[in-house]
């Protein structure tokens, strides 16, 4: 039976439209293999948007190496992801992730559903099982708060934010699956040397990472003087991989959440 990683290295890309939203060249696509199909997300290097402060043509091999230390950890936050030739060169594949249908539509049915696991509600009213994260204003300039579930999936998110450097974990990035887990994606700008952490889940600031996380975070550190740090520098510099262990060492020896100290410590938009 050919799995879902086979249909993503070997089967040919085909488009089938483009992701408007993205900041980068991102397609809809669809690998096939024979008689398997697997829709995917395909983001060409050549698509890549320059940034200041991350090399070019880097972005696609930062979320390989997120979705590998994802896998080390055991964790499963990441879509299978690779670097592969494509219809416009060489770029990330990205497994699609099947969301929840929206519902019908009407505000009754949206008022119904709650809100989402990260989301914006009217300043006072955070719901029960949300932690708030700041105040700001609406585009229609009603003050609104920045919630997010406290949630175990998204919680793991979070250290493994940390653990990645990521600067840029968008309401948006984060995904609940049809099959009842919640992803991560967008993963280009991680992995710097400098601390870079800029998220929407700081609603455990300065608590402990449980013993469970650290027992894996110890495993991945363990990985990475073996075969996946030497995979990761297929991708990465051996600097910024030095600075993943780095990382893991001073979560292991002081394992609580960071705080946002930082003068910008939210992406934005924040979705």
């Amino acid at each position: 039976m050919t799995t879902t990683s086979e249909v993503l290295e070997r089967g040919e890309l085909s488009v089938l439209g483009r992701i408007r939203s993205a900041s980068n060249a991102t397609f809809l696509c669809e690998a096939t293999l024979a008689e398997d199909v697997v829709h995917c997300v395909y983001k060409p290097v050549r698509g890549e948007a320059p940034l200041w402060d991350f090399p070019d043509g880097t972005l696609a091999g930062r979320e390989a190496s997120s979705y590998l230390i994802s896998e080390a950890l055991g964790w499963n936050l990441v879509p299978h992801t690779i670097v592969r030739d494509g219809p416009a060169g060489p770029g990330m594949v990205q497994r699609w992730v099947d969301q929840p249908e929206d519902g019908d539509g009407d505000a009754e049915a949206a008022e119904r559903s709650g809100p989402d696991l990260i989301d914006l509600v009217p300043a006072g009213k955070v719901p029960p099982g949300f932690l708030p994260i700041l105040q700001a204003y609406d585009y229609a300039g009603d003050e609104v708060t920045l919630v997010h579930a406290d949630d175990d999936r998204l919680r793991r998110l979070a250290v493994f934010d940390v653990l990645i450097n990521n600067a840029d974990r968008k309401g948006g990035h984060v995904l609940s699956g049809t099959d009842g887990r919640v992803y991560g994606v967008d993963h280009g700008v991680t992995l710097h040397t400098e601390d870079k952490l800029r998220t929407v889940l700081w609603g455990w600031a300065g608590k402990p990472v449980d013993d469970e996380a650290l027992a894996d975070i110890e495993a991945l550190g363990e990985a990475l003087r073996g075969d996946l740090g030497a995979e990761l520098c297929c991708h990465v510099t051996p600097r910024e991989v030095a600075a993943l262990r780095a990382r893991v060492v001073a979560l292991l020896r002081n394992p609580v959440m960071p705080t946002p100290d930082r003068r910008r410590p939210i992406p934005w938009p924040a979705f």
